[in-house]
């Protein structure tokens, strides 16, 4: 029945789906490998389905069942960990792993800053984190993989629950020499004649070309590139503009080279950076912890 989960079965299926052998996940958890074969069983019995598809020359592989119950194994073993860790300090000390998903183009800006300030608040918190794109984000988090995610609020699923951290505006980043460059501010349709550098890093370029589509303009795209500082070095040595959200403080490229920031004159409505967890999960103390510490440290935009 399924009051008779246990945490050890839970425990025993994790370790197989992540380690993908029965004699790994054995290995992993210290205990023998018919213990993790029977618990695993026992557990596909009480849910009245297969988990894991178990071939002996490729060893373990999720089915479609084994995919929906292991990012709510896993938050169950979180906070498990979190009770267990905790039971001699609760209320107090906060204690156990953290890992944070972040967009990748947001990271650079705000993740020092963060590790350093909550490590220094939390000591007895492990933090680390991942990085990717919107989708391999929200699949990390439904997947268990992280428990909390720093990204833009675009196109994210309602199975994922967000708060907002800062707002942020896109801006157009041009070399000196650029004829825009003179500019106090630069309105969307005056670029509709000048040459691209699109930051090809989903969903950056679906978002900037629908700004330039509202103003009317399609986007003269001379180069694409996934890589945040290759845009800068590009658009440096004058190939073209490009918009970007975040802005560093420093104003040279790579290279060194000059760069110039203009914001736009059109009311353009501002992106907003969320922190993010799975809506049917509640976040452990830890990951609580982190929201309210980047509510407080980010408040103003990244530091």
């Amino acid at each position: 029945m399924i009051e008779d989960l246990s945490l050890r079965q839970l425990s025993y299926f994790v370790a197989a789906a992540e380690t993908g052998t029965m004699t790994a996940a054995a290995t992993a958890l210290h205990v023998s490998q018919s213990a993790v074969s029977l618990g695993l069983a026992d557990l596909e019995r009480q849910l009245g389905v297969q988990l894991v598809l178990r071939r002996r020359a490729k060893g373990l592989t999720l089915t479609a069942a084994g995919r929906e119950l292991i990012g709510p194994a896993r938050a169950l073993l979180r906070l498990a960990e979190e009770l267990r860790a905790g039971a001699g300090d609760l209320g107090t000390a906060l204690r156990g792993r953290l890992v944070i998903g972040c967009f990748q183009t947001i990271g650079p800006f705000v993740m020092p800053a963060l590790l350093d300030s909550f490590q220094e608040a939390h000591p007895g918190v492990e933090l680390d984190f991942v990085e990717g794109s919107l989708v391999e984000l929200q699949a990390m988090l439904l997947d268990g993989e992280c428990e909390v995610a720093l990204l833009y609020d675009m196109d994210l699923s309602p199975a994922v629950h967000r708060e907002t951290v800062y707002l942020t505006s896109p801006h157009v980043l041009l070399a000196p020499a650029h004829p825009l460059a003179a500019r106090s501010e630069i309105h969307l349709s005056e670029l509709a004649d000048h040459d691209m550098i699109m930051l090809d890093f989903p969903p950056s370029e679906h978002h900037f070309s629908l700004l330039l589509a509202a103003a009317g303009v399609v986007p003269r795209v001379r180069h694409r590139t996934v890589n945040f500082e290759m845009v800068r070095s590009l658009v440096a040595r004058g190939h073209g503009f490009s918009l970007l959200i975040q802005e560093p403080s420093v104003g040279v490229s790579y290279e060194g080279r000059p760069l110039v920031v203009r914001p736009l004159a059109d009311s353009v409505e501002p992106t907003a950076v969320v922190l993010a967890w799975p809506s049917a999960a509640p976040p452990t103390r830890r990951a609580r912890a982190f929201a309210d510490h980047c509510h407080q440290t980010l408040r103003h935009g990244p530091p």
